[in-house]
C-alpha cells in the first residue's frame, strides 16, 4: 500500500501524504453487512461530556466484521477488498460456498480470488484462522481471542502482528505488538498473517479540516488556560515553573506519566514479560 505526495500548490498539499488506495476493489459496502452508527459527541446517557474533543465528522455506517470466524472447515473466496471508515486497516468481503457473505480483516498478501478457511487443521497462510495450538512457532498472527469463543480482540489495527514464540502446559506464549510476552489459552482462535495497510502510520493529513472530517474537535493545551480551568494554567507568559504549574497534572489529577494500571489485576498472571523492563 504505497503512499503518495502532492505538489505544494496549496498550504495543505505541502506536507500531505495520503494512501493511494490502489488495493481497494469495491467502493460501496455490502448492504446486508452494515448497521447504523450513532454519534454521541463524547457524551453519556446523561448528556455530560465524558470524552473530550469528539464531535462532527462525516456520516458513517458500521461494517459488521466476523471476529469469531463462525463457519469452521468451510472455504470462502475473497470477493473484494474494501475501505472501512471505522478502522485503520482494510476489510475483505468473503463469500462461502453456500452464498453467505462476511467481512474479515484483510491481512498483507490477501487478494481477490484467494480462498480462506477457519478450522483446526488449516495451512498457515494469510487469512486462515486456527487455534494457537496449531500455529507453527515463529508465525505472525493477528485478531487473537483473549477467551476461547469470545472473538478476536488483540492485534487488529493497521500493520499489527503478534508472534507465537512458544507453548507450555495448555498455553501459548505470544509476543504482543507492544513487545510484551503474554500467555494465551492454546484454544484461542487467531488469524494468520499481519494486518494490512502497513503504511497507515506514515500518513499525514496535511490540514486541520481532514481531522474534523474524522470527528475530532480541536484540543487546547492546558498551558494556554487560566489556573481556574487547568492545573497547568496561569503564569506571566510561557512559564513552566511558576503560576501554579509546578506539578504537571491533567484536569482530573493524574500526574503525567503516572501508571494507571491496577497493581493487583487478575490478568497479571498471564504476563510473562512486561513491555517495559525495569533497569536494575
Amino acid at each position: 500500500m504505497p503512499l503518495k505526495t502532492f505538489k505544494p500548490v496549496t498550504p495543505a498539499n505541502r506536507y500531505k501524504v495520503w494512501n493511494t488506495f490502489e488495493e481497494i476493489t469495491k467502493s460501496t459496502p455490502e448492504k446486508s453487512l452494515t448497521a447504523p452508527l450513532k454519534k454521541t459527541g463524547g457524551r453519556n446517557n446523561r448528556g455530560r461530556i465524558t470524552c473530550r474533543h469528539i464531535g462532527g465528522g462525516h456520516k458513517r455506517k458500521y461494517r459488521l466484521i466476523d471476529f469469531k470466524r463462525r463457519k469452521f472447515d468451510v472455504e470462502a473466496t475473497v470477493v473484494a477488498i474494501e475501505y472501512d471508515p471505522n478502522r485503520t486497516c482494510r476489510i475483505a468481503l468473503i463469500e462461502y460456498a453456500d452464498g453467505q457473505k462476511s467481512y474479515i480483516l484483510a491481512p498483507v498478501g490477501l487478494t481477490v480470488g484467494n480462498t480462506v478457511v477457519a478450522g483446526e487443521k488449516v495451512a498457515p497462510k494469510p487469512g486462515n484462522a486456527t487455534p494457537l495450538k496449531n500455529v507453527p512457532l515463529g508465525t505472525a498472527v493477528h485478531n487473537i481471542e483473549l477467551v476461547p469463543g469470545a472473538g478476536g480482540k488483540v492485534a487488529r489495527s493497521a500493520g499489527q502482528q503478534a508472534i507465537v514464540s512458544n507453548r507450555e502446559t495448555g498455553y501459548a506464549l505470544v509476543k504482543m505488538p507492544s513487545g510484551e510476552i503474554r500467555k494465551f489459552n492454546e484454544n484461542c482462535l487467531c488469524t494468520i498473517g499481519q494486518v494490512g495497510n502497513r503504511d497507515h502510520m506514515n500518513e499525514v493529513s496535511g490540514k486541520a479540516g481532514r481531522t474534523r472530517w474524522q470527528g475530532v474537535r480541536p484540543t487546547v493545551r492546558g498551558m494556554c488556560m487560566n489556573p481556574v480551568d487547568h492545573p497547568n494554567g496561569g503564569g506571566e507568559g510561557k512559564s513552566k515553573s511558576g503560576g501554579g504549574r509546578q506539578h504537571l497534572k491533567s484536569p482530573w489529577g493524574h500526574t503525567k506519566g503516572q501508571k494507571t494500571r491496577k497493581k493487583k489485576k487478575a490478568s497479571d498472571k498471564f504476563i510473562v514479560q512486561r513491555r517495559k523492563t525495569k533497569n536494575r
